[in-house]
């Protein structure tokens, strides 16, 4: 459910965010538009009846900290973080640009998806990693993995830089790639003096009228990125991380009852489940800008 916000229209509603155009009078402008991140919670491409209470002020807050952090790497679509009262922390008024139509993903260790691909064929998006690495290998040196950008309920396909190329041009494709990796390798070198890896990360581009690269969406947050704690880490197995594992190791234990290849829709989270994600997310918030989440 999507909240009426006096002087803008609601246009879209994504996973976990709603964007709403400013009015002026009965007309919509359309150079500008409210990112407002809600407290909706998606897993395994289901966004799930529950929600996580300050998510959306949490990831909104976190974005911001580290646009600051990447300003000099690119500039950001962030124009005023004055909003209406209604959604309040958790909203930004952005640039409306023309997105980048792939999925920007960098990784510097394996895991996820990448480790599935690695383990059948040896290759991560189009590129071919050393033999015998395991889940959570730091990799030699941080990679660009992109992948297609599915529709909400499908899932994201890797693809090569051959395929990036060929879709949004060659200059336009190595500026996302070297960019992805540098907002990748930034994250890392800040995050590392707080004790927290940051093993990969998936941004958003888009472009302005005048062909200018923008950093969009969000970026550095639990909800696009995996983070773990430095002093737990070893690899060969699945690590600790600061996101919503608690809700897919909830989704998939026996207790939930639910089949992740069942097809049906997940059942809704305990309060204890809420209740940790809650409280890990804001670690995370707390622990990578060193401020207390208010």
């Amino acid at each position: 459910m999507t909240a009426e916000l006096p002087g803008y229209a609601h246009v879209y509603s994504g996973k976990v965010r709603d964007l709403y155009a400013p009015l002026e009078g009965d007309v919509v402008r359309d150079d500008r538009v409210l990112l407002v991140a809600s407290d909706r919670i998606s897993a395994y491409d289901f966004v799930l009846d529950s929600v996580i209470p300050d998510k959306g002020k949490v990831l909104t807050q976190l974005s911001l900290w580290w646009f600051e952090q990447l300003a000099d790497l690119v500039p950001n679509h962030v124009i005023s973080t004055d909003v209406p009262d209604e959604v309040a922390g958790r909203a930004v008024l952005v640039e409306r640009l023309e997105m980048v139509p792939v999925e920007c993903v960098a990784r510097g260790y394996l895991t996820g998806g990448g480790l599935a691909d690695y383990q059948r064929t040896g290759v991560v998006s189009g590129v071919t990693l050393p033999a015998g690495l395991v889940d959570g290998s730091k990799l030699p040196e941080p990679i660009f993995t992109p992948s297609t950008k599915a529709p909400v309920g499908e899932h994201d396909e890797p693809i090569s830089y051959e395929q990036v190329v060929a879709e949004i041009g060659e200059p336009t494709a190595a500026r996302v790639r070297d960019l992805t990796v540098a907002i990748l390798e930034r994250g890392n070198r800040i995050a590392t003096e707080r004790g927290i890896i940051l093993a990969d990360t998936k941004v958003e581009f888009g472009t302005r009228t005048d062909g200018t690269l923008v950093l969009a969406d969000e970026v550095l947050t639990p909800d696009s990125s995996r983070f773990w704690p430095a002093s737990s880490y070893e690899p060969g197995r699945a690590q600790p991380s600061y996101d919503k594992q608690f809700v897919r190791d909830w989704l998939t234990s026996a207790e939930s009852g639910w089949d992740k290849n069942s097809g049906e829709a997940p059942p809704a989270l305990p309060e204890a489940v809420i209740e940790q994600t809650r409280a890990k997310y804001i670690e995370a918030y707390e622990a990578l800008t060193g401020r207390t989440f208010a």
